[in-house]
């Protein structure tokens, strides 16, 4: 029974007159309206004032941007199924209903698309952004843009369906017709693609981090300036530039030198002349690697006889150098010490020899 009919019946019961207006359905569709008026700005008092109040107590402020940037939209959304209620109790004719509550629920399918895309903008805005800066690699940062214009694209298309759905237009051809599309860019956009692909495998396995040293190939060895979505950019110990594709470099043999830790190994090898006293040599060699800066006490340096050449005794020295950038020149100086070392003790380094016996004959 409507509501103006429970109102009259009580006033006749009270003995007082009844109201037209009172009986009539506009009454009934303003007391709807009324009440959905009241209760949109209820949500916006109850946001504000206490809502508010709760998330300010919380560790982030991403709950407090939500509900001031949202309370707004559901007001408005309330005060819209308000006034589509409120049409009812109307004697409209049914086509100007049924287009009323069309233009009432595609304008509700916006505002809820507009919360979606507040809500996906605040949460990459202000949560995985935080987490890209703790990052060093580059890659994160620019995929944020990339991640929040593909959900906004991803809910303005779904409004427009559903929109074109409400009004009754067959939607099942043309997400047909977007899924080929899809396809053809897909296919158009391959390499691009996989580059991307490519770099977010890189980033997400943690293979690779700016400032690594890394070797792909003979020629092909430096420091990783820039982990980028289609590139990756190498400058090379002789200060040359070199780009890669993401792709690539995901698919490839990486030698990464400070990974899992910055020490590093480093080798020499030498060779004694035959008739000399090996515990002599090795004691004398590692007591000179153990002098040279940057190696490391632990783990403990070796000195190894490794074979007996066709003219020498071969050594081979094995220590690790507490960093990358420190291996060469401390190979270098390690070297140069091993020498002296040696002469000094009047141990002989011998030369490649070939001697040839002549037989005088008949």
């Amino acid at each position: 029974m409507p509501l103006s009919t429970y109102l009259n019946s009580a006033k006749m019961q009270l003995g007082l007159p009844a109201n037209k207006f009172f009986y009539s359905p506009y009454f009934d569709s303003l007391v709807i309206l009324a009440i959905f008026f009241i209760l949109s700005k209820l949500v916006v008092f109850v946001s504000k004032k206490i809502i508010l109040s709760l998330t300010k107590k919380t560790r982030t402020n991403i709950d407090d941007l939500i509900v001031k940037n949202t309370n707004k939209p559901l007001s408005f959304i309330l005060l819209l199924i308000g006034i589509r209620l409120a049409l009812y109790p109307l004697s409209i004719r049914q086509p100007w209903l049924d287009m009323a509550e069309h233009i009432i629920s595609s304008l509700i399918v916006v505002l809820l698309t507009y919360i979606a895309i507040v809500v996906i903008d605040i949460l990459i805005e202000n949560w995985f952004s935080k987490l890209a800066e703790k990052t060093e690699s580059t890659l994160d940062d620019e995929l944020l843009p990339v991640i929040e214009n593909f959900f906004r694209i991803i809910s303005v298309i779904t409004c427009i369906l559903v929109i074109l759905s409400i009004w009754g237009v067959e939607i099942a051809p043309l997400l047909a017709s977007l899924g080929i599309i899809g396809i053809a860019v897909a296919f158009a956009l391959q390499s691009t693609l996989g580059n991307i692909f490519g770099g977010m495998s890189i980033i997400l396995d943690k293979s690779v981090k700016v400032g690594d040293k890394i070797k792909l190939d003979q020629d092909t060895m430096g420091t990783v300036l820039r982990i980028g979505l289609r590139s990756t950019k190498i400058l090379t110990f002789d200060n040359e530039l070199i780009t890669i594709p993401s792709g690539k470099l995901a698919d490839s043999r990486i030698l990464n030198f400070l990974q899992p830790n910055p020490i590093v190994r480093a080798a020499i090898d030498f060779g004694v002349e035959y008739g000399s006293d090996t515990s002599k040599v090795r004691k004398i060699v590692l007591d000179e690697i153990k002098k040279v800066p940057h190696v490391l006490k632990e783990p403990e340096p070796k000195v190894l006889m490794i074979e007996m050449g066709d003219f020498s005794l071969k050594f081979r020295v094995l220590f690790w150098v507490e960093e990358f950038d420190k291996k060469f020149d401390t190979k270098a100086l390690a070297t140069e010490e091993i020498y002296n070392a040696l002469r000094k003790a009047g141990i002989g380094i011998p030369f490649p020899t070939r001697t040839v016996y002549l037989k005088n004959g008949k």
